[in-house]
């Protein structure tokens, strides 16, 4: 497409300020990360003498880092309007958090709409492609603990068991409380005929906007870490003794990621802001104790369990919110808290 006389200002100005960004996102980089790695080292001692107090600092450390993320799409005016129930209510609650998946900026955005929700980004596992081992933010997740999975039948089995291992070794030694899973297992442009195809073949939903989950992880996740029970209420003891340990899992947020026009936003265009300001809309669902979805889970493995929790109406697989929800609320139009104090 060919640029007219008119444009070349505009288009220059672009390229311009996508140079700017890029080269002050690269100096965010080159300071914050080696800080981050040079503090981590210096409060090692710190680990062997009160592992919990090591674990909290490093945390804040990591949603300072989130937050610096955050704020590149903020200042390229990509803002978040969130809708749905207000998340912050349980962010002390362990809870899973699943998310459709749309492009590499969806996790741009979700770390955008959790700054203000307490310590949730502090005490936050991220599950990810292994791929993001390899980038510059590779390093920090390593440290915190997020676990790295590889995609393909012929890795599935093994990583399901490296996730389940992961989990019992580092989720509540480090205090962690929520899990971050796009159990789609890709991007929509990419899952999107396939999942049709197999919801065809199978008698599922025909889904457009959103792809069937893929439910290995999601099973690991809850026999790891819901509470078994006893008679009715939690195994462990009395009371007082129930007080000192883990309540497990809780809630299932069920979390919606809906950009304008249903173009998504990618890491290239979060960092360069090439792109015209925009509000993505993200709209979240907490489901009922997360009990109950662990034993539909068990009592209709693979496929099938997609049409067995819409059945039982334990889980709304949301399509893309193009308009308000006419039942949902505005909760606020949000700025990375990290912002605010400068602002």
């Amino acid at each position: 497409m060919a640029v007219t006389l008119e444009e070349a200002p505009w288009l220059g100005w672009i390229l311009v300020k996508a140079l700017m960004r890029f080269a002050f996102m690269v100096a965010n980089n080159l300071v914050a990360i080696p800080s981050y790695l040079c503090y981590i080292i210096v409060l090692l001692p710190l680990r062997l003498l009160d592992s919990k107090r090591f674990w909290y600092l490093e945390g804040m450390m990591y949603k300072w880092l989130l937050g610096m993320v955050a704020s590149w799409g903020w200042y390229a005016g990509y803002t978040v309007m969130e809708w749905g129930e207000d998340i912050k209510t349980i962010s002390e609650d362990e809870a899973v958090m699943l998310v459709n998946h749309q492009a590499t900026g969806d996790v741009c955005t979700l770390m955008m709409c959790l700054q203000d929700k307490g310590l949730v980004v502090a005490q936050m596992m991220w599950l990810m492609d292994h791929i993001f081992k390899y980038t510059n933010f590779g390093i920090v997740s390593l440290i915190h603990g997020d676990f790295f999975i590889r995609q393909g039948k012929s890795h599935r089995d093994q990583q399901l068991l490296l996730l389940k291992k992961h989990l019992e070794n580092n989720y509540r030694s480090r205090d962690r409380k929520w899990i971050v899973l796009f159990p789609e297992g890709g991007f929509l442009r990419k899952r999107r005929e396939t999942s049709q195809s197999f919801a065809k073949k199978n008698n599922l939903p025909f889904l457009t906007h959103v792809t069937l989950p893929r439910v290995g992880a999601t099973k690991i996740i809850l026999r790891a870490l819901v509470a078994r029970q006893e008679n009715g209420s939690p195994a462990g003891g009395d009371t007082k003794e129930l007080d000192n340990k883990s309540k497990g899992l809780q809630w299932i947020i069920d979390t919606t990621i809906a950009y304008p026009k249903a173009e998504p936003i990618d890491i290239q265009t979060w960092i360069l802001g090439y792109r015209k300001p925009a509000v993505t809309h993200v709209h979240y669902r907490v489901n009922v104790l997360v009990l109950q979805f662990k034993k539909l889970l068990e009592d209709f493995p693979g496929g099938s369990v997609v049409g067995n929790l819409r059945a039982a109406g334990q889980l709304k697989l949301s399509t893309t919110l193009l308009s308000p929800h006419p039942k949902a609320h505005i909760l606020h139009l949000l700025k990375p808290a990290c912002l605010r104090a400068l602002l």
